[in-house]
Order: structure tokens, then C-alpha cells, then sequence
């Protein structure tokens, strides 16, 4: 029997972060293949005939061919227990992603070779840093004509301002593409097309002693080119440093092709003896121990209609510290009850397997009956554990929601409310006039669709998005001492409220802000809600 400690220990729990398109699904099912959680990895690509990605389970996410939310997948390999966040790429819904990074403890960032860092992959390293989290590079699609490498090299340097250790380097790409070098072993891994789907490929292992071995797979040009990128490297790259990959300011470089399974299966490997146990979290200023402490987790994400047999909503919980054991009491700490949590399970995409036990670094759902928010707290029931809360994006987009049936009025009160729990959207009303209009607020215009769709689809209510100008939000830091009806603003500023009542201010225009706090003495703005 394992003990606590080994059990947690044996846990990786990492997201995988890029922008759209950069083969980051892809990427996600081959290392499922390699534990073999999956025995055939789907194609990804939106053709009527295509298997639909294994982490994409929302049928707009099927119809559209994009990751909308972020799920979750668990799988053993070499020894590890592996648990993977998969998180949206489009920038729409990069307030899902955000969140998601709360639950992890390192990430890997998928680059397409021949576009290197673009915007959405900014983005979202600039929440990597925030956390400062380990974070480990996959240059993908090697088999089509890349990037100079140490181009690419220089652009994640200067764009996201960390240093990189290639730990292996490719031999050309595209058609050219021979394999890839590892500076570990100093020897040539060549490249070979698998068939679609598996994993098995024909690789040969070539010393870089062995002259004629090289000679014959890769060539004379492509040796001579590569001997001199080696000396290059050797000059110019920073020295491997755990330390500094885990404290995040040294990224380890990988290269292959996630859809021929090339340089994957190394890559995992690697990462698996780079990346961390479970990290300890802050509750109340203090360190909370994965391994000492008794069981606590927090809630990163609520998904509602998941399963669309039970209508129900799950709570997604990241196990911070000790073992959960479903048949002991918790305390949610935001509710103040002692509880057992409901349907603990295991999700694979939207398949899901009956836990009785799990541990640090683990990610469970749970049923959830409508007392859970993003950024709650369950723990042991003596202990006194309440874990930091996730800040709320500012959204950037509003909409007045209209209802076309006014029949339907509970179930799209219903809906609305149970989306807006999930986090994706905002919803507020005008203040002072009660539910009757509901205004929406989304950080990416995409979630106005994804709202439209689901409502018809899992509460049957039509609705119709009519676009306010509104693009800056503010929550007002000390509502007690504000009376809303003497606060005097802008032509281009709406007084509007959230559903716990607290009071915002919507702006057409940056310099209105200003202006009001001008107007306002003693009024305090912020730009962040908090979950």
C-alpha cells in the first residue's frame, strides 16, 4: 500500500497553454495515447466525418471546431498519475484559462514553429508569471517548414522575457525534416511519419560517434548544419537549471510534431522528471502543506449541464492537501457547513468514473446542488483553511438580453444565472429596477454566441443580444460610504448593479472615469471584481 505522501508525490498537475491552432488538443491526445487512456487519437480538424477532439465534450465546441472550456483529464504514465487541464486557446475565452491556471502547478506552452509567439501565447505567459509557475516549451509542427530556430529561440526570450535551455534541437523541418538532436545524450533521434492516430513510429538512435550511421539517415549537409548549430548552442544558450525552471525564469525547450507523434513521447518523459509534486498554497498568508495538512481543495470552475441526461452542475475542485475520502465530511467554508461531497468523480472530457478517494494535486467534481462558487474553500472540518479567492476579469463587452417568449421567464432567469455561475459571463441589472433587464457583460464577444447557444439548447429560451457601447467597468471599492443616487457622472455612464447587489459603473469612454472620480470625492474605482 502506498502512503499518503508517495500517493501525492506521484502527482503532476500541469495546463497546457497556446494560442488557436498551434496543435495544442493535439498534443493533449498524444499524451493520452502514451498512457494509454485512449486508444485512438481523434483528428481534431471540423470535418463531418472527423472524431471530435477527447477533450472538447460541449456540442457548440464539436460544431465549431474550438475549445470554448477547459476540462479536465487524468491518466497514468511511467509511474506518475498524471492530471492535464486543457484549457481554450481563443482569446475569448481566456478568463476560463486564467482560472484554470489557479488549479495548476506547472504549464506547457505549445508554439507553432513557423508562427512562434503570438498574441493569445502573451497573454496568457503573462499569467504564468503572475504565478510564477514553471512553464515548459513544446515547438510543434516541425514536419512543415518552421522558423529559423534560433530566431524562434530569441522571440520567446525577448516577447515573454525568459530564458530558454533547448533541451533538444531539431535537424531541419518540413520536408527536410530529419529528426531532432538531444543534447542530453548526444545522440540523433530520426524522424519518421507514423500512421495518423498511433504511436507506434520507426525510430533510430544515432551516436554522434557513429559517423556513417549519421552520414546515411540524415546526411551530409544536414550533419555539417548541425554540427555547426551545436557549437552555436553550446555559446549562446543559458546552462539547465532546475531551479530556475521551476522558479519559472528558465523555459526547457522541446521540439517534434504533436500530429505525427514525433518528439512527444521524449518531451513527456522530460517533463515528468522536470516538473513539480504538488505545491503548497496560500491560505491566510500562510503555506499549506500538500503532504502534512489534512485534505482541503478549492473551486476553480463550475461547469452546469455537462450532462445533458441529468441537467446537472458540477464543481470542479483542485485537492490542495492530504487525501479526500468520500465517505468523510468536509467543510465549505464560505457556507459555513459541514457536508459530504456529492458524487465525487473522476471526468474524462464528459465521461466520468465514481471516486472513494483522491489526493493533493488531484482535480475532482462534485455534484453540485447551487451552494458552490469559484474560489471557495472545503477542508477538513477542524481545520480553519481559506484559500486566497480567483480575481474576476473585467468584462470588455455588454449586451442588453432580451427574451422572445416573456412565458419563459423562469427558465431564462434560470439559465442565465446558472451560465453566469461558471464565470464566463457577467450579469448585472439596472440599479434600483429589479431583474426585469439584465444586461451582460463577456471579455470576449465569442461568449455572447456560446450564451445564445446554450440557452436555446439546454434551458429552450430564445433570446435576442442587443449591443450597448459600454467598454470599461468599475466596481466601487467602499459602497458604504457611497450613496448611489447622489453620485454624480459622465453623459456616457450607467449605474448598474451585479447580483449580490454590490454597485458598478459602466464607461463609453476611459477619460469619463477620471472625470467622475473628479466629481466623486472619496469615490474608490476598481478595475477587478473578485469571484
Amino acid at each position: 500500500m502506498s502512503t499518503i505522501a508517495e500517493e501525492i508525490n506521484k502527482r503532476r498537475t500541469f495546463a497546457i497553454i497556446s494560442h488557436p491552432d498551434a496543435g495544442k488538443t493535439t498534443l493533449t491526445e498524444k499524451f493520452l495515447l502514451y498512457g494509454g487512456a485512449i486508444n485512438l487519437a481523434g483528428s481534431v480538424k471540423g470535418k463531418a466525418t472527423a472524431r471530435h477532439a477527447v477533450s472538447d465534450w460541449m456540442e457548440i465546441e464539436k460544431e465549431r471546431g474550438i475549445s470554448v472550456t477547459s476540462s479536465v483529464l487524468q491518466f497514468n504514465y511511467g509511474g506518475y498519475c498524471i492530471n492535464i487541464l486543457d484549457t481554450p486557446g481563443h482569446q475569448d475565452f481566456s478568463e476560463d484559462t486564467y482560472r484554470t491556471l489557479m488549479a495548476a502547478d506547472s504549464a506547457v506552452m505549445v508554439i507553432d514553429a513557423s508562427k512562434g509567439v503570438e498574441a493569445q501565447t502573451r497573454k496568457l505567459f503573462k499569467v504564468c508569471g503572475m504565478r510564477g509557475i514553471p512553464i515548459f516549451t513544446f515547438i510543434n509542427k516541425m514536419d512543415r517548414d518552421a522558423n529559423d530556430t534560433f530566431e524562434l529561440l530569441d522571440e520567446i526570450e525577448k516577447e515573454l522575457g525568459i530564458a530558454t535551455c533547448p533541451v533538444n534541437w531539431p535537424i531541419g523541418s518540413g520536408k527536410r525534416f530529419k529528426g531532432i538532436y538531444d543534447r542530453h545524450e548526444n545522440h540523433v533521434l530520426t524522424y519518421s511519419d507514423t500512421q495518423k492516430g498511433t504511436r507506434e513510429g520507426e525510430t533510430t538512435v544515432i551516436s554522434m560517434e557513429d559517423e556513417a550511421g549519421l552520414l546515411e539517415n540524415i546526411g551530409d549537409e544536414a550533419l555539417s548544419t548541425l554540427r555547426d548549430e551545436i557549437d552555436l548552442l553550446d555559446g549562446a544558450s543559458a546552462e539547465f537549471d532546475l531551479d530556475e525552471v521551476r522558479s519559472g525564469k528558465l523555459t526547457p525547450v522541446f521540439f517534434g510534431s504533436a500530429l505525427t507523434n514525433f518528439g512527444v513521447e521524449i518531451f513527456l518523459q522530460n517533463f515528468l522528471k522536470m516538473a513539480t509534486t504538488p505545491l503548497p498554497r496560500i491560505s491566510q498568508g500562510e503555506p499549506v502543506s500538500p503532504v502534512e495538512n489534512a485534505f482541503s481543495a478549492f473551486v476553480f470552475k463550475i461547469q452546469a449541464n455537462m450532462n445533458k441526461a441529468h441537467r446537472d452542475r458540477v464543481a470542479f475542485m483542485r485537492i490542495c492537501s492530504g487525501r479526500f475520502d468520500a465517505a468523510e465530511e468536509v467543510k465549505h467554508v464560505q457556507g459555513g457547513k459541514v457536508m459530504r461531497l456529492s458524487q465525487p468523480q473522476q471526468i474524462m472530457a464528459d465521461e466520468r468514473r465514481i471516486l472513494s478517494e483522491a489526493y493533493a494535486g488531484d482535480i475532482i467534481g462534485v455534484f453540485d446542488p447551487g451552494i458552490f462558487s469559484i474560489g471557495d474553500t472545503v477542508c477538513a472540518p477542524r481545520d480553519n483553511i481559506c484559500y486566497e479567492g480567483i480575481p474576476t476579469f473585467a468584462p470588455e463587452h455588454f449586451a442588453r438580453v432580451r427574451q422572445m417568449d416573456t412565458m419563459k421567464r423562469k427558465q431564462f432567469i434560470k439559465g442565465v444565472n446558472q451560465i453566469a455561475q461558471e464565470g464566463a459571463i457577467q450579469i448585472f441589472q439596472e440599479f434600483n429596477t429589479g431583474m426585469e433587464e439584465i444586461i451582460v457583460g463577456v471579455v470576449g464577444v465569442l461568449q455572447f454566441d456560446v450564451l445564445k447557444y446554450r440557452l436555446e439548447n439546454e434551458y429552450n429560451v430564445e433570446i435576442k443580444l442587443e449591443p450597448l457601447p459600454y467598454e470599461y467597468i468599475r466596481w466601487i471599492e467602499n459602497k458604504e460610504e457611497v450613496d448611489m443616487t447622489k453620485l454624480t457622472g459622465t453623459s456616457d455612464m450607467k449605474k448598474i448593479q451585479d447580483l449580490k447587489g454590490n454597485p458598478l459603473l459602466l464607461f463609453v469612454n476611459q477619460w469619463s472615469i477620471g472625470m467622475t472620480l473628479d466629481r466623486n470625492k472619496g469615490l474608490v474605482l476598481s478595475e477587478f471584481g473578485r469571484a
